[in-house]
């Protein structure tokens, strides 16, 4: 069988980087990605095959993942984070199941996501239930996204938001604050973070109230608390509900 291996690389240093992801980047003949990506990576390209492209540009470097490997190759088609959440797993297996790639074997590998690498900096925001969720209208209609907001606030969820801001869309998350205001305080505990675990990295904590005061962009990761969170001696912390 040809193998793809779909790897969640974390943040994308090695010390957030699973075992196995570093085997498979390791020992594979070919490694494919998005330019950013491929650069995080870059111990692990010398003497590979590289298939990079950039955004906007996923299913064609999917599809030439796929049939790279379908030509005999071991590859590894890499994502920040994991690669099942906003990465490339799905569309990898998309592909696979709807061409002639029978022969090709697909394994996915997982690696730490920007939620989590972003609440172990923030101190421990996510102990309780909590939805992940990105503002990219790209790919999910505006008008889902803000039903999907509604149901987060609606339920006190904890909320991880992906993509908060670009040049085109610059008030998607203004937007998004005012939705959720409606149902939560003001007051409500939110975590800033941008480059988690990389160069440049920067933490943020203020409130939902205050939140739009700082500056998002996007690589910035949202954390929103719920009812229950507060902030102290530096540190996000939503309690699960333990007797103390």
């Amino acid at each position: 069988m040809a193998k793809l291996y779909v790897v969640g690389i974390g943040p994308g240093g090695l010390d957030q980087m699973t075992v196995q992801a570093q085997h498979v980047l390791k020992t594979c003949d070919a490694i494919a990605g998005y330019t950013r990506y491929i650069t995080l990576i870059k111990d692990f390209t010398e003497g590979k095959e590289i298939i990079k492209n950039g955004m906007r540009s996923e299913v064609e470097r999917c599809k030439t993942a796929v049939e790279t490997a379908h030509q005999g190759k071991t590859v590894a088609m890499v994502s920040s984070g994991d690669s099942g959440v906003y990465g490339m797993a799905g569309l990898i297996l998309e592909i696979v199941q709807q061409g002639d790639y029978s022969d090709v074997e697909v394994e996915i590998v997982p690696g730490v996501t920007s939620a989590n690498a972003c609440a172990s900096v923030l101190g421990a925001p996510l102990m309780h239930d909590y939805v992940t969720i990105s503002l990219s209208d790209w790919l999910t209609e505006r008008s889902l996204i803000d039903k999907r907001l509604h149901a987060i606030g609606q339920g006190d969820f904890i909320a991880a938001i992906y993509n908060p801001r670009s040049k085109a869309r610059p008030t998607i998350i203004d937007e998004a604050r005012d939705i959720l205001l409606q149902y939560k305080s003001a007051d409500t505990p939110v975590g800033l973070v941008k480059n988690a675990y990389r160069e440049g990295q920067q933490v943020v904590l203020t409130t939902l109230g205050e939140m739009l005061d700082h500056e998002i962009g996007m690589l910035t990761t949202i954390i929103v608390g719920n009812a229950q969170t507060y902030i102290k001696d530096g540190k996000m912390i939503t309690p699960r509900g333990y007797g103390l």
